[in-house]
């Protein structure tokens, strides 16, 4: 009797066991059909500059809780863009990573509003050994004559002009090296031409920079904003070579000094009567 009601029991568990099983599941999947959404993404690895086209692209099922704003969900709106950025494939495309629409492809659909594009000729000491990438951030350094006047610094006062080598750029962005403009590679490239964004007063005075001295590009941390203000670096500041002191001025002469007589009118007076003639003596 006791074997047999044990059974019933583990018969009735057994079957409440598979009804929870198969209600659990139901309920699963009846969750993940209902908690994603369809998002377009990368199919394979494109470059910025690179124009968008639909076998480029995928649409996939995507966690609802966590879709980044400015997603797709058609490929045909997608369609004719412009990359401003890499995209990775498997990686949602995103309204940020793209140019405005009716951009044309190439290195100007990702050189922000308002910016101008400039390239200045580098060598592999000039391009930090060729580790300045595009998307990396530098410094513009020129190396030029100062003119110091008719007595400069450091000239022994034959007014002639002295080497200074001072940063007149800061925070410029990399766009290309040579003709890449891809930023997802971290090797090393020494090349002849660096493409940097400027605004136009800062293309202006690279023009310039580049017309009386040397240039040389200065890597600086990505994520550093500050900005720094030197007086540049010269041959007296380098050698640490004391400033002679500009010689004393003359005293100017003593002025004389003037003495004023005053005379004094007579006190006593008497008339000498000579002949026909008559004087006046004083005493």
């Amino acid at each position: 009797m006791k074997n047999a009601r044990a059974l019933v029991m583990l018969l009735v568990a057994t079957a409440a066991g598979l009804a929870a099983v198969v209600f659990a599941a139901r309920w699963m999947v009846q969750q993940t059909s209902t908690s994603t959404t369809k998002v377009v993404i990368a199919s394979a690895d494109m470059s910025l500059g690179q124009r968008v086209s639909p076998e480029m692209l995928k649409v996939s099922d995507w966690p609802a809780g966590s879709v980044p704003p400015g997603t797709f969900n058609d490929v045909k709106k997608l369609e004719g863009r412009v990359l401003k950025a890499s995209l990775s494939r498997g990686e949602p495309v995103l309204e940020a990573k793209l140019s405005p629409v009716g951009t044309l492809g190439g290195l100007s659909a990702v050189i922000n509003e308002g910016k101008r594009a400039i390239t200045v000729r580098v060598n592999d000491v000039i391009g930090v050994a060729g580790f300045a990438l595009p998307g990396n951030y530098v410094d513009i350094l020129v190396n030029t004559e100062k003119d110091n006047g008719s007595k400069g610094e450091g000239s022994g006062g034959s007014g002639r002009d002295q080497n200074i080598s001072k940063i007149v750029l800061e925070k410029i962005l990399v766009l290309a090296v040579a003709q890449e403009a891809g930023r997802d590679e971290t090797k090393p490239k020494v090349v002849d031409a660096v493409t940097l964004e400027v605004t136009p007063e800062q293309a202006e005075k690279i023009d310039l920079a580049r017309s009386i001295g040397s240039l040389s590009l200065v890597l600086r941390n990505q994520v550093d904003p500050q900005d720094t203000s030197t007086a540049g670096a010269t041959k007296a500041t380098l050698l640490k070579i004391p400033v002679a002191a500009p010689p004393a001025a003359p005293a100017p002469a003593p002025k004389p000094v003037v003495h004023k007589v005053v005379a004094r009118a007579p006190s006593n007076c008497v008339s000498v009567i000579d002949g026909s003639q008559s004087r006046q003596e004083c005493f």
